[in-house]
């Protein structure tokens, strides 16, 4: 079981500008819980102990929540003076790894996918990446992803209208020296110059995880998240109890 995460929350969160201000988008408030706060508790629900945040636009805001309200996590902070792309900043966060093996997280997204099943499938594949999937229908904001019979990536698709089909939820089992050995640029997309590399080779596979999902990238997701987290609560008396987030992630995937 992969016990070290790291959680990407480094972006500029552009198309978030209107709902959160100069917020990064992790810290888009949630009935005032900041939204990295459900990805946290997500991860330690799975098993999670360690994490390393890779960090870059408004980096302070973050750790001081983080070390003010986690001082007893186990984490540490990478923090991109520029911006390298995913992939040059899932791999500067990979070198603070001790693990073989780290789960890989969006601090903009929730998907509550079985952390141990990756895991699994993962190390018995000896696989470079296992791509946590979720389906979804009638959706373009997504490229959908195809998989062959034995699980392993077959291509993955450019955005358009899809009526069905799966897409990269963002969530990532990944073996540490298969980025860390290769040569790289500084800045580059994980997602194009990783993920597309290795597609076809056999090494990189595909773990469908029909569990609650939500990207807040966009104001109308936000908004989505926040009406879910609202009425959950309120219609189970959560808001204010010690367990009350992971009640709340329980009724998610119930």
């Amino acid at each position: 079981m992969i016990k070290t995460a790291i959680i990407l929350a480094g972006g500029l969160g552009t198309r978030l500008r209107s709902a959160v201000g100069d917020l990064p988008k992790c810290m888009a408030p949630v009935e005032g819980l900041p939204f990295i706060h459900f990805v946290i508790a997500a991860l330690q629900k799975e098993g999670i102990e360690n994490f390393i945040f890779s960090l870059g636009y408004k980096s302070e805001v973050i750790i001081d929540y983080a070390d003010t309200h986690y001082s007893d996590l186990k984490k540490k902070y990478v923090v991109e003076t520029t911006p390298l792309g995913t992939g040059g900043a899932i791999k500067a966060a990979c070198k603070e790894a001790t693990e073989k093996n780290v789960i890989i997280v969006n601090g903009d997204t929730l998907f509550l996918a079985d952390i141990a099943a990756l895991s699994s499938f993962h190390e018995k594949h000896r696989a470079v990446c296992t791509i946590a999937l979720k389906e979804m229908t009638a959706f373009d904001r997504y490229g959908a992803v195809e998989i062959n019979s034995d699980q392993s990536i077959k291509a993955f698709k450019e955005k358009q209208f899809c009526e069905h089909g799966t897409i990269n939820g963002g969530v990532y089992a990944l073996t540490v020296t298969t980025l860390l050995n290769e040569t790289y640029p500084e800045v580059f997309s994980f997602e194009k110059e990783y993920l597309e590399k290795n597609t076809g080779t056999g090494k990189l596979y595909g773990v469908i995880n029909n569990h609650y999902f939500i990207d807040i990238g966009i104001p109308e997701d936000y908004q989505r998240f926040q009406d879910e987290y609202k009425m959950i609560s309120t219609a189970n008396n959560l808001a204010n109890t010690p367990d009350g987030t992971n009640k709340f992630l329980n009724l998610l995937t119930a």
